[in-house]
């Protein structure tokens, strides 16, 4: 019954995970590779190439509290020790 649950946890834990960075790598290719390829039309945001602020300096730390928000949320703390003595 215990392992039931601790499978349960560390799947959800696990699809949480993948989905934030699916999202992280979906972010970051839209980005980085959405704002053109012709660097005599690149905007600059405080100096830096549009496609490599939005993509770098705002997408890390972005996912970075994204994960922070789903570690407090869906991860628990799971014994890793055997506990059944027979």
């Amino acid at each position: 019954m215990a392992n039931s649950r601790l499978r349960k946890e560390s799947n959800l834990e696990t699809i949480v995970v993948l989905l934030l960075y699916i999202i992280f790598f979906a972010w970051w290719y839209i980005t980085a590779y959405g704002f053109g390829d012709d660097p005599s039309k690149y905007k600059f945001v405080f100096g830096f190439p549009e496609w490599f602020f939005y993509s770098c300096l705002v997408g890390y730390p972005a996912i970075s509290f994204l994960l922070w928000i789903a570690v407090r949320l869906f991860f628990r703390d799971t014994p890793l020790e055997d506990n059944d003595h027979d």
